[in-house]
C-alpha cells in the first residue's frame, strides 16, 4: 500500500495497522490495515462517522489498545514491540486528551493531584519541582493555580475540567498528543476557545498533534492534514485545504455535504448516498463504502481499492476518484 507521505520526516508512522474485537463468537473489525505518517510539528486530522474506527486507532497508536498486526513507529522506535518499562518511560512522550472532560477526571481527587500524578507515576519525586510544574501547565491553559489547585472536578464547567485534562496532558512535556474528540462533549461556545487554546498549546510546546473528530468545519479549523476512514479503513488522504475544496473521495463528498449551513433559505444538499453503514463484524467485500456509493460497480466488490495519489499530496483509497 503507498504511504500518504507527511510533509517533513515523520514523527509517527503507523504500517498496515489491524486491530479487532472480540464479541462472543464473532470479531468486530475495527481497525482493518491503516497506514499514515504525522510529521513533528503536524496537526493531522481524522475524521469519520461514529463506530469507524476512529478511537480505537488513536489508542492503538498509544498501545493502550493492543494491534492484531501492524506496528506503530514513534520517533523510529516500534511501539509495538515495547512492553514494560521500555514503553513506560516512551509514553511519556506521547499522551492523550479524552473525549468526556468531566468523566476523565477523578471526582474525588483535587485537580492539583490530577495534574500531579503522571509526574509521580514518571518519577519525578521532589514535591516542590512537581507543584512548580502543575502550577506552570495550570496557568498555561488560563487557570488560575491558587484557585483551582485544591477543588474538586464538580466545582468546574465542562471547558474548564477540559482545559484541566489539557493541563495534565501537558505536564510532562510530551511531543504528540492524541486529541480524541476533545470538543464534541463541550457547548458550541466554548469549542473555540478550546480550539484556540491547543493552537496556542502547540506552537508553545512544540506539539506535534491526532487529532479526531466527527465535525469536519472543526477539523478543518486546527488540521494541517485530514485522513477520513470509514469502517475501519482510509479513504482519503490530503492537505486541508485542496481535501475541502477538491474531495475525491465520495464519502468525503458525502462528510462535506453534511456540514450544516448557517443559512434558512438554504436547503441541505440531497446526500449521494443511502442507507446505513455495514456492521464492522461482516464489512462487505472490497470497498467498505460501495453498498452506500451510487458510482460502485463490480469492480468494487471485488477489489479492495489501495490509497493513490489522485493530486499532488492527495491520497484517495477508490477505483473511481472524484473528478
Amino acid at each position: 500500500m503507498m504511504q500518504p507521505a507527511a510533509r517533513h520526516e515523520p514523527l509517527l508512522r503507523v504500517d498496515n495497522l489491524v486491530v479487532e474485537y472480540g464479541l462472543g463468537d464473532k470479531t468486530v473489525h475495527a481497525v482493518s490495515g491503516v497506514s499514515l505518517q504525522v510529521a513533528r510539528g503536524e496537526t493531522l486530522g481524522l475524521v469519520g462517522e461514529s463506530g469507524c474506527g476512529k478511537s480505537t486507532l488513536g489508542r492503538a497508536v498509544l498501545q493502550l489498545r493492543r494491534a492484531k498486526s501492524g506496528r506503530v513507529l514513534f520517533d523510529g522506535e516500534d511501539l509495538t514491540a515495547m512492553e514494560g518499562e521500555a514503553l513506560r518511560k516512551m509514553r511519556r512522550r506521547v499522551q492523550l486528551i479524552f473525549q468526556d472532560p468531566i468523566a476523565s477526571l477523578n471526582p474525588r481527587r483535587r485537580i492539583g493531584d490530577i495534574v500531579a500524578e503522571p509526574l509521580i507515576i514518571a518519577g519525578v519525586k521532589d514535591d516542590a519541582e512537581r507543584k512548580r510544574r502543575v502550577r506552570e501547565v495550570l496557568a498555561a491553559v488560563g487557570l488560575d493555580p491558587e484557585l483551582v489547585a485544591n477543588r474538586l472536578p464538580h466545582e468546574f464547567s465542562g471547558g474548564q475540567c477540559q482545559r484541566i485534562s489539557i493541563a495534565r496532558s501537558l505536564v510532562l512535556n510530551p511531543e504528540f498528543i492524541v486529541c480524541d474528540e476533545p470538543v464534541s462533549a463541550l457547548d458550541v461556545s466554548i469549542r473555540a476557545q478550546i480550539l484556540n487554546l491547543l493552537e496556542e498549546m502547540k506552537a508553545r510546546f512544540g506539539l506535534t498533534l491526532l487529532f479526531i473528530a466527527h465535525d469536519l468545519a472543526v477539523v478543518k479549523a486546527v488540521s494541517d492534514r485530514v485522513a477520513v476512514m470509514y469502517l475501519g479503513r482510509l479513504c482519503e488522504v490530503g492537505p486541508s485545504e485542496q481535501l475541502f475544496a477538491r474531495p475525491a473521495h465520495p464519502y468525503t463528498a458525502l462528510l462535506l455535504q453534511a456540514i450544516p449551513v448557517p443559512d434558512p433559505d438554504v436547503r441541505p444538499a440531497e446526500s449521494v448516498a443511502a442507507g446505513e453503514p455495514p456492521s464492522p463484524i461482516a464489512p462487505p467485500s472490497g470497498c467498505r463504502f460501495r453498498t452506500r456509493c451510487p458510482q460502485a460497480d463490480q469492480r468494487c466488490s471485488a477489489e479492495i481499492p489501495e490509497l493513490r495519489e489522485v493530486a499532488i499530496g492527495q491520497f484517495a483509497a477508490c477505483h473511481h476518484p472524484l473528478a
